[in-house]
């Protein structure tokens, strides 16, 4: 059953993110998100707000908009030469190495094959191997470990061998 919080935090998530329409179901209690124009609208089933109010009050379905706040980021000047990003294939969280003890998978200058490791992609707590589908150096890698991560987000750039 989905509490205030978590509902809040779903939202700040999605609004955070690229993603326009999310739909979460658990235990009877579901919510969907839609980001419509320049606004978010979340729709809560009468169980996930019968579980998020007191007992005493009534449920009842809820809108509840919030602006979206877009952000606006500088155009990154790009100085390596690359032929190929590896994207991520799900939303989830990155992480560059296996344990926090072990060293990354790869790392810029990291020569790769198509079928080598370069991360983990945790989503729903499954760990998803990233393979980097190409032969190649690794020139720059897009994001920090821990950093989550949008379906097709660019991960890593890589220069053919």
């Amino acid at each position: 059953m989905l509490k205030v919080q978590e509902i809040r935090e779903i939202i700040q998530l999605i609004d955070q993110s690229s993603i326009t329409e999310f739909t979460y179901e658990v235990e009877g209690a579901s919510i969907s998100l839609k980001k419509a124009g320049n606004e978010n609208v979340a729709i809560v089933s009468d169980a996930a707000i019968q579980q998020a109010k007191p007992v005493q009050e009534k449920p009842q379905a809820q809108v509840v908009e919030q602006p979206v706040n877009p952000e606006v980021q500088p155009a990154a000047t790009n100085t390596a030469n690359y032929d190929h990003e590896i994207v991520s294939p799900m939303v989830g969280t990155f992480y560059a190495a296996s344990s926090p003890e072990s060293d990354p998978f790869a790392t810029k200058g990291s020569s790769v094959e198509a079928n080598t490791i370069v991360c983990i992609v945790e989503a729903m707590k499954l760990f998803n191997e990233i393979e980097a589908e190409i032969s190649g150096e690794i020139v720059e890698v897009l994001v920090e470990n821990g950093e989550l991560v949008e379906y097709g987000q660019p991960l890593f750039r890589v220069k053919k061998k």
